[in-house]
């Protein structure tokens, strides 16, 4: 859609397939300190690892639900991150909570510490996304999507869809309670941005969030509607921001790169319904979770 695009991707690449045949690939991370790939399955409740080759292999299960009776719905880990603390640290549909894992990064063990899982005495919903800022603070989305009966199911505590702050104290803040189905999460590099993805039927948009030195948030506004762009099905989903500032979101037809200025540079278009993404290899790699897929396509 802009000439710009040529700067940060060859216009003749494609997406290379480096894995397939999952029930639902999400949560894609980047582990620089031991160069490997991890992203989660939802429904199969396990964490992959992709290692330049080594291929893929089993990394974490159960990663999501480690409850013992046996249950429906999306129940595995989604977002994943690397705390400051060097933690693997996962957002758990069937576990309901913010946690993060009590084992090395290199010899990986179902066993989780509880960080988040309720507010105002209320369990949360099934959180989907996460981001940390410098200062500690956890930045986190709670949509549905988790329950056996998404916004119908009775276990749901909870009357709205939630964006929260987890306050390195513990404490949890909410930053809206006004987004049908929030999803993706990122903070622009110099940490004032907070970005949101509103996924859904219902008024899929992105949205922007003024972020102080606190890391308090301020001033949702509408960063972008991708409706104004294009006519297709789908709404944003996972996002990650490069050094620039520049936004790469899943969203309809695939990922769209996005200025910081709102401006759609272009669509890497995937041929999946695709839920997410992330930078690795030194900047120098896209990795993308679309459906089935697990894909990767160089940057420059």
């Amino acid at each position: 859609m802009d000439p710009e695009l040529s700067r940060l991707l060859d216009p003749e690449a494609r997406p290379e397939l480096i894995g397939g045949g999952y029930a639902w690939s999400e949560g894609p991370l980047w582990v620089d300190e031991h160069r490997f790939l991890l992203f989660s399955d939802i429904p199969n409740n396990i964490i992959y690892k992709w290692e330049e080759g080594e291929g893929i292999s089993e990394y974490l299960k159960p990663s999501g639900y480690t409850g013992k009776e046996e249950r429906g719905g999306e129940l595995g880990s989604n977002g994943l991150m690397i705390g400051r603390e060097g933690a693997l640290i996962l957002a758990q549909h069937g576990d309901r909570r913010i946690a993060r894992m009590d084992a090395p990064l290199t010899d990986p063990e179902p066993r989780f510490v509880t960080l988040a899982d309720s507010f105002n005495n209320k369990r949360i919903n099934t959180p989907n996304d996460l981001v940390q800022h410098s200062n500690g603070s956890i930045y986190f989305t709670d949509p549905p999507y988790g329950f056996e009966q998404r916004g119908e199911d009775p276990a749901q505590e909870l009357d709205f869809q939630g964006v929260y702050r987890l306050d390195p104290s513990g404490e949890m803040e909410l930053v809206t309670d006004e987004l049908h189905r929030p999803n993706g999460v990122a903070l622009s590099p110099d940490e004032r941005t907070l970005y949101v993805g509103n996924s859904g039927s219902e008024n899929p948009i992105w949205m922007a969030f003024d972020v102080d030195e606190e890391g308090g948030t301020s001033n949702g506004r509408v960063f972008l509607d991708p409706a104004e762009v294009v006519d297709e099905p789908g709404g944003p989903d996972g996002m990650v921001v490069d050094e620039e500032g520049t936004i790469y979101s899943t969203g309809p037809g695939g990922v769209w790169v996005i200025t910081p200025e709102a401006e759609v540079l272009g669509i890497i278009k995937t041929g999946r319904p695709t839920s997410n993404c992330t930078i690795g290899n030194d900047g120098k790699m896209l990795y993308i979770t679309a459906d089935d897929y697990l894909l990767r396509l160089p940057l420059k």
